[in-house]
């Protein structure tokens, strides 16, 4: 199970909105075949793991007749982008499958596994079922509570200052700025605010690393940010929440949200959950993480804090439980936070 959860990380950036899953082919206590969900839209994990059998075994039909299947995500059950993953493992006739978790999505949740024990396939469920969990948390979450995983990051100052009062001022090294854009590389959106958008221009993207580019989301009630702005480029897709008008002009779409002023994280997250977006990191500015931060509506918190002091300018944000963990990033330590 373990090997299925490595493989179902290599489909990180490449399958939203559907999970990340590995599946792991064992006969006689041998791996014999594995495969993985490599892009939305594509074939799922049992599919890849049992055609790379079929493509590289004589005797592949036989081989799965008596092997154990391990998957890390319970075999879907319906028709999607693809056939159902239960019917094919049926088909084959397998000898088991192991799952470390059942799927929530209803058009799953728990048919795929009465399917393949209706078939009189031995079924054993809840292996590693946790990580399983911890695996999909994003996919969960838009399941479950009908909005993204939502990943504040910011960086502070060893004496506790998020920014300059004015301009801009870079506190965390070279190796923390690639780490991010690994991590935008793995997520569907990353938000600013109008503030962080006009002083920092920032691209928002993933040039510091090989991956797909997020979508780039930018809150500007009135429509005051300039067009010249890195985020109105037309390099990627851009999204930007407004009072004012809903209108898609190339790249950038423009949705107006009614009510700024008592539950702008909710309504946000809720048009993301419209689209399809499954993950949000939030870099900025402090006034916008505060916000999602007062509202308790956030899930991970990854800060980052550089050598340097200030003295003076706009605090950091504060969070209400302490590090889970903490790394060392070159001269930067790296803290994470998770809401209890």
């Amino acid at each position: 199970m373990q090997r299925c959860f490595e493989l179902a990380r290599l489909g990180a950036g490449q399958v939203s909105p559907n999970p990340m899953v590995g599946c792991v082919i064992v006969h006689n206590g041998e791996i014999i075949a594995e495969g993985y969900h490599q892009k939305y839209g594509e074939a799922h994990a049992e599919v890849n793991a049992i055609n790379s059998l079929l493509n590289n075994r004589i005797n592949a039909a036989e081989l799965l007749r008596e092997s154990t299947v391990y998957v890390s995500l319970e075999p879907c059950a319906h028709f999607g982008k693809t056939p159902p993953c239960a019917d094919l493992l049926i088909k084959h006739q397998v000898q088991k499958v192991v799952v470390g978790c059942t799927d929530s999505f209803g058009l799953v949740n728990g048919k795929g596994v009465d399917k393949l024990r209706a078939a009189g396939i031995e079924v054993e469920v809840g292996v590693l079922e946790q990580e399983a969990r911890n695996l999909n948390k994003r996919f969960f979450t838009r399941i479950q509570q009908q909005r993204p995983y939502i990943i504040l990051k910011w960086a502070q100052t060893a004496d506790g200052y998020f920014s300059p009062e004015s301009g801009q001022h870079w506190i965390t090294s070279a190796a923390a700025k690639k780490l991010v854009h690994q991590w935008r590389s793995e997520e569907d959106a990353v938000l600013v605010g109008k503030r962080t958008a006009l002083i920092d221009n920032p691209q928002l993207n993933v040039r510091e690393v090989e991956g797909r580019n997020p979508l780039r989301i930018v809150i500007d009630r009135k429509l005051e940010l300039p067009e010249t702005l890195h985020v109105f480029d037309g390099q990627q897709r851009t999204l930007v929440i407004n009072e004012l008008r809903t209108d898609v002009v190339g790249q950038t779409t423009y949705v107006q949200l009614d009510d700024f002023e008592h539950y702008l994280p909710q309504l946000i997250a809720y048009q993301l959950y419209l689209m399809d977006i499954q993950s949000l990191i939030i870099e900025g500015g402090a006034q916008i993480l505060n916000l999602f931060i007062s509202h308790n509506f956030w899930d991970e918190a990854r800060v980052f804090t550089g050598p340097q002091t200030w003295g003076e300018g706009i605090p950091a944000p504060l969070l209400p439980t302490p590090p889970s963990q903490e790394f060392t990033v070159a001269n930067d330590k790296l803290s994470y936070f998770y809401k209890t």
